[in-house]
């Protein structure tokens, strides 16, 4: 099936780039068009934090706590009863593994926004913007809703957002630096959604993965490994008309188009 198949078969709107690693081969659906980010942002987070951790700038042990005026509500922290704490290299871990928007929060706090953006623009990732932390996202829904407006944060426009392909140049970059980048993936490649990305690729390829999720938008970007040592940057990205909380359809969409893409660039 093609890709705009997939898509077209889940009813969504597929927005897509994979490239081999190392390689100039790419494959693409509307790669550079812009799209919402959601968590898909602490990938970038993360980066921003390993590469300070190994400039001395941050102490990974240092820790952070999480109290009621912190939890969003959600996964791990972000929907505990009681206050807790943990490190900083735990934050990192916790906003990757599972989502945890309180952990990205505190992590933003400490890295800071504008230096995430300053590493945006120092990769070269001149449409990939981000307008705050998870609370601050949150902020927009909130007012929006009250206002009975359209939220910003379903706008690539008014949102954090980015294309697929500087997706895919984000995930390059990680790959291709053997200290901070490499944290980072490992970090991914204990996300616990293995329902999207990981579930088009069989149990032999490793996959280092971020989800992206709010209304109407599922997203997933990672780094697909074979075997034989071949490595693919993966960014999809979909838009659906209504929204419910299970779509199964859309998120093996995701993986079946990752793996198409990724297929078509080993053939």
């Amino acid at each position: 099936m093609s890709l705009s198949a997939i898509f077209e078969t889940a009813g969504v709107r597929g927005f897509l780039h994979a490239r081999r690693l190392g390689s100039p081969g790419e494959v693409g659906v509307d790669a550079d068009a812009p799209v919402v980010l959601a968590s898909v942002v602490k990938v970038a987070l993360a980066y921003e934090f390993a590469r300070q951790v190994a400039a001395g700038q941050l102490d990974p042990t240092d820790r952070v706590h999480a109290t009621a005026a912190d939890r969003l509500g959600g996964t791990g922290s972000a929907g505990f009863a009681d206050d807790v704490s943990y490190s900083l290299r735990d934050a990192a871990l916790l906003a990757l593994s599972i989502s945890d928007n309180t952990a990205a929060d505190l992590l933003f706090d400490r890295v800071g926004v504008a230096n995430v953006r300053s590493l945006l623009a120092e990769l070269g990732l001149s449409r990939t913007s981000v307008i705050g932390a998870p609370r601050d996202l949150l902020a927009t829904i909130l007012e929006d809703q009250a206002a009975r407006r359209p939220l910003r944060a379903l706008d690539p426009l008014r949102t954090s957002a980015s294309t697929p392909r500087e997706m895919t140049s984000l995930l390059a970059a990680l790959w291709a630096d053997p200290g901070p980048g490499a944290r980072v993936l490992g970090w991914m490649t204990a996300q616990v959604s293995w329902h999207r990305l990981a579930a088009g690729f069989p149990p032999e390829v490793a996959v280092a993965a971020k989800t992206g999720t709010l209304p109407g938008i599922r997203n997933e970007i990672g780094v697909v490994t074979y075997p034989d040592g071949a490595a693919y940057a993966v960014a999809v990205f979909t838009v659906a008309e209504a929204e419910t909380l299970r779509r199964p359809d859309i998120d093996r969409a995701i993986g079946d188009a990752a793996r198409t893409a990724v297929e078509a660039l080993r053939s």
